[in-house]
């Protein structure tokens, strides 16, 4: 019987830290200071979703899809197109 119970304790740890691993944690999405801020982590801006295109032509790079960000840092889409800080 205690062999039972521990392997059904050390099975439920280990699924435990599993599930719970910090990779599986979204992290809090960042609020920038301001575009060159932001512009150093995602270099194409940031969309909120997939669908989007830009209103102000051609872009150098391809903004990253995550509507959390995008939600954070909404005040800079200053042209409200759906991608904050494009270039």
């Amino acid at each position: 019987m205690k062999r039972v119970t521990t392997a059904i304790l050390s099975l439920s740890l280990i699924l435990g830290a599993s599930v719970v691993s910090p990779s599986s944690i979204d992290a809090a999405a960042k609020s920038y200071k301001n575009c060159t801020e932001l512009n150093k982590d995602y270099k194409g801006g940031v969309a909120k979703d997939s669908k989007v295109t830009n209103k102000g032509g051609k872009t150098k790079n391809t903004p990253h899809v995550s509507a959390d960000l995008y939600n954070a840092n909404k005040s800079k889409d200053r042209d409200k197109d759906g991608i904050a800080c494009e270039k």
